[in-house]
């Protein structure tokens, strides 16, 4: 399986060879901040793909954010081609979970760590929210994940 970097690279090749000009451009600036973010450091890091797909998410975000207020001032046309960048970067994150799912990860979290004779206790969020931060993995929201491991712990 490709890893997420390669994937871009490759289709940026293809935006390029196909003239799509906004995907172009928003992969290439996609690209380019995880170049900044691997060389930017005091010691160069290789970013994993849950560390792209972090950013990706805080891109996308700073796209439907920049869209939003360009849609409060009236420049419906910049608000469109955010939310256009947007679309295109959410194309690459995994597909987003829904509670039932997230209930059942933290349900069988839970089940795995009594089976190895842990003592549950609201101490033990921290190892449960460990075992499902590690599946849930930016496809739902953090702090509504804490609060249902708080509620699936009480």
């Amino acid at each position: 399986m490709e890893n997420l970097k390669t994937r871009l690279r490759e289709d940026m090749k293809n935006h390029l060879k196909a003239g799509n000009r906004v995907e172009l451009m928003t992969v290439r600036n996609l690209l380019g901040e995880i170049n900044t973010r691997e060389k930017g450091g005091k010691a160069p890091v290789e970013l994993d793909d849950a560390a792209v797909t972090a950013l990706l998410q805080k891109e996308a975000a700073r796209r439907r954010e920049t869209a939003q207020t360009y849609t409060e001032a009236g420049a419906l046309d910049r608000a469109a081609s955010e939310n256009a960048e947007a679309e295109i970067i959410e194309a690459y994150l995994p597909a987003p979970l829904d509670s039932a799912a997230v209930q059942g990860i933290i349900d069988s979290a839970i089940a795995s760590l009594r089976a190895d004779g842990v003592e549950l206790s609201m101490r033990s969020m921290g190892s449960v929210m460990k075992l499902v931060s590690a599946e849930v993995a930016g496809r739902f929201d953090g702090k509504a994940v804490s609060e249902m491991v708080r509620a699936a712990l009480a």
